[in-house]
């Protein structure tokens, strides 16, 4: 059927709603850009190998170094960039309307610090226990964050009523610094061994050493991102206030929360998998915006596949500028943000 009233999912994309046209032409060239850096970044490192080789089924997986160091090293660093990378950028971009403020981020929610705090607590404790492909250190880290995202949501939320972004924002701020001198307790407390462990974990790494976390890290990206797919139009008329958001018959209490609890969700589950990686939740976003604009069912896709491209670029970075050491991504993601912070907050001046 292609008369003027066929249904939009049969006709060809030239008659599709500009808005539909537009997700589509942006999602498919950051798609590619991510998937470009997603085949790329496997085959450089300090070691070079053959991709033809590492996927030579002739030879036994046990004697094929190139496979074991493609699906094994590299492939496993790959994927967990683009699920953190992903998230922290859409939580980013999420927590930039909540707030109607360019310079926020995800880290403001306070859930980092509690991710922190608990994976912390697991490495100086030495804890052992597991939740099925969950270790004690994410499995901590997952458990800090939700607490620390329960307590700043107690602390600014109401009953029927919006959330107000102002508690939410001292709360955050305030819950960072407590939990910021607990940390330093803890490490002060902690013998050497374990400080540096835990000064690694916070400097943020994609030093993964299976599929198991990323696969049990996604049902909760999932959810985060299916709230997000609903959230993008709302974000649109938020960012113009609760009162003109209302009048244009948005459930403004509603949309808020939402957008509170998918972006907390989404950085928990990146943090836990990969530690507290700064700057991409605010990097990314205003890179996307420069490049397809302000609108938030434009920016949410392009900015969690660019988010993603983005960090597998900068762990190549970390493993191979000193190549054979290997930098935590964190330091990466730290020095090209800091100018990039800089710049925003004299811009925005």
């Amino acid at each position: 059927m292609t008369g003027p009233t066929a249904d939009a999912r049969t006709v060809s994309p030239a008659r599709w709603p500009p808005i539909r046209r537009r997700v589509a032409v942006t999602c498919g060239a950051f798609g590619a850009v991510t998937v470009a850096a997603c085949v790329l970044a496997p085959l450089v490192g300090s070691t070079p190998i053959s991709l033809a080789r590492a996927f030579d089924r002739s030879v036994p997986f046990a004697d094929n170094v190139d496979a074991q160091i493609f699906f094994l090293a590299r492939l496993p660093r790959v994927l967990a960039g683009v699920l953190v990378g992903g998230s922290l950028a859409a939580a980013g971009t999420v927590t930039q309307a909540l707030f109607r403020n360019p310079l926020a981020v995800p880290e403001m929610l306070g859930v980092s610090a509690g991710a922190a705090l608990g994976a912390i607590l697991a490495i100086t404790a030495g804890w052992s226990f597991a939740l099925g492909p969950l270790t004690p250190v994410p499995l901590a880290s997952l458990a800090g964050a939700l607490v620390a995202v329960s307590l700043i949501y107690l602390l600014a939320s109401a009953p029927r009523r919006a959330l107000s972004t102002a508690v939410l924002l001292l709360a955050g701020v305030t819950l960072n610094a407590f939990i910021s001198a607990a940390i330093l307790f803890v490490q002060y407390m902690s013998d050497f061994t374990q400080t540096m462990q835990a000064i690694r974990w916070l400097i943020g790494d994609l030093d993964v050493g299976s599929y198991a976390p990323i696969v049990a890290a996604l049902p909760l990206v999932g959810v985060a991102f299916a709230v997000f797919a609903v959230l993008a139009a709302r974000l649109n008329l938020l960012t113009l206030g609760p009162d003109a958001a209302a009048a244009r018959g948005v459930n403004v209490a509603t949309t808020q929360r939402l957008a509170f609890f998918s972006a907390s969700l989404a950085t928990s589950a990146a943090v836990a998998l990969a530690g507290p990686i700064a700057f991409i939740g605010i990097i990314v976003p205003h890179l996307v915006r420069l490049i397809v604009g302000a609108d938030h069912r434009v920016v949410l896709p392009a900015s969690a596949l660019f988010g993603a491209a983005f960090l597998v670029a900068c762990d190549v970075v970390a493993r191979t500028v000193l190549a054979p050491i290997e930098l935590p991504v964190g330091i990466i993601t730290a020095l090209v943000g800091g100018p990039f912070f800089l710049w925003l907050l004299v811009r925005n001046a």
